[in-house]
């Protein structure tokens, strides 16, 4: 197995699409094992027919119907109002902005694309440099790797068997908490920079009521879905159909702007979007496979456990080694690939599931903004029109805030469990 990972390596290396290279080293492992290409067939077709799977597609397709019938500029005003008296007003209405929308996109490179093209024109005008602006548009974007539904949470959930309903609950302390920091963290750069705030006081509590009740429905959208997994009434699966049928009454009963125009646009985007990560999920179930054949779980379990059985530091290397498959891998393969192999090596040694799933998320959720496989690193820098270089660059204090929220879970992990254990019981 350890010949089609390496084969995977130099596949992605040389510029192959990420499906692909998962794909074709699956498959150099079953040559080298001369094993039955039935098994590979069958495998790549279990993999894509699982039931809880079936979630990602409908909450993709959810939440591009909610970003077509309105709800994104609601929620834009909103946060505008809330912040418009801060240094960096702009950059504090991304934070905030990623925060609420965490439970309408679910994809960090997605959200940190519309923020960049709906936020991007106002911080030109305003003066911000470009780097800057496409520093924390595609860091803030992080928030949704917890703020539920995140993808990531589902197939980390999925594939670790650990409960989505936990995991959604424990989500929103990390994302919140990130929102926080990204926030103290704008404060600090926009003084630093001369980013003044375009109100000399905060708005009146009548128009930020004003603004919340607008954007009331897409506020409500990720504690539904918490309440209806929470008390038995749907599935994780389930509530995905259920969200495609409100985002298509909001948009076309409540704000009416969804069109059929509108609804046929999204329709092909989401098709394109499913279709990735579904070849994406397909593949790696040949490469999970080989993972199980050869025991790779169980020596790299006893590698990790020969250098420390400490909890902490344990989980600390874990971390960097997740923060260097970030910088190479998509977050969808990482989960796919890496939680059935560092899952069983974090319970041995005490470490919690759902804690480390929120920690497992973030850290390579992360990897979208680093060089050399940032596909948000690349996005955001496109649609601002300046280098990588600058967008890195003028991140540092972004970048400084997300590993203190990691080390924040690592550090006190009874506060990532409070919600989980608050809602459903201690585990």
């Amino acid at each position: 197995m350890f010949a089609a990972i390496g084969i995977f390596f130099v596949f992605l290396l040389l510029g192959m699409p990420v499906a692909f290279s998962i794909g074709l080293s699956g498959f150099s492992f079953f040559v080298f094992r001369d094993l039955p290409m039935t098994v590979l067939v069958q495998k790549s077709i279990s993999t894509s027919q699982s039931f809880t799977m079936l979630a990602i597609p409908l909450f993709i397709l959810a939440g591009n119907l909610m970003n077509s019938c309105g709800i994104t500029s609601r929620l834009m005003k909103f946060a505008n109002s809330c912040t418009g008296h801060m240094y960096g007003n702009i950059g504090q209405v991304s934070c905030l902005m990623s925060t609420l929308m965490g439970g309408v996109s679910g994809s960090a490179v997605a959200d940190a694309s519309m923020e960049c093209r709906v936020l991007g024109p106002e911080m030109n005008r305003l003066g911000y440099a470009r780097g800057w602006s496409a520093a924390i548009n595609g860091l803030s974007g992080l928030i949704v790797a917890t703020i539920p539904p995140s993808m990531g949470l589902i197939i980390y959930g999925t594939v670790g068997e650990v409960s989505i309903g936990r995991l959604f609950m424990a989500g929103w302390v990390p994302g919140v908490l990130m929102c926080v920091f990204l926030m103290l963290a704008v404060t600090w750069s926009a003084r630093h920079f001369g980013y003044k705030p375009e109100r000399s006081k905060p708005a009146p509590i009548g128009e930020i009521l004003h603004n919340f009740i607008s954007c009331i429905w897409a506020i409500m959208f990720p504690v539904l879905l918490i309440l209806l997994i929470r008390f038995g009434i749907m599935s994780p699966t389930e509530s995905g159909a259920f969200a495609c049928a409100y985002a298509l009454f909001v948009g076309a009963v409540i704000h009416r702007e969804l069109t059929w125009a509108k609804l046929i646009q999204t329709l092909r985007d989401s098709v394109k979007d499913v279709t990735v990560i579904t070849i994406i999920l397909a593949f790696s179930g040949v490469f999970g496979y080989g993972v199980v054949y050869d025991d790779i779980t169980v020596t790299i379990a006893n590698v990790l456990l020969g250098i420390t059985s400490n909890p902490t530091l344990l989980l600390l290397i874990v971390v960097v080694f997740l923060l260097v498959c970030g910088m190479f891998m998509e977050t969808t393969v990482i989960a796919l690939i890496l939680t059935p192999i560092l899952l069983p090596v974090m319970r041995s040694v005490g470490v919690n599931e759902v804690v480390f799933g929120m920690i497992m998320m973030t850290v390579v959720t992360f990897g979208v903004m680093t060089p050399p496989v940032g596909t948000a690193l690349y996005a955001t820098s496109d649609i601002m029109e300046c280098p990588i270089e600058d967008t890195v660059k003028y991140g540092w204090p972004f970048y400084v805030a997300v590993l203190a929220v990691v080390a924040f879970m690592i550090l006190f992990p009874q506060a990532v469990l409070f919600l989980p254990n608050l809602v459903y019981g201690a585990a």
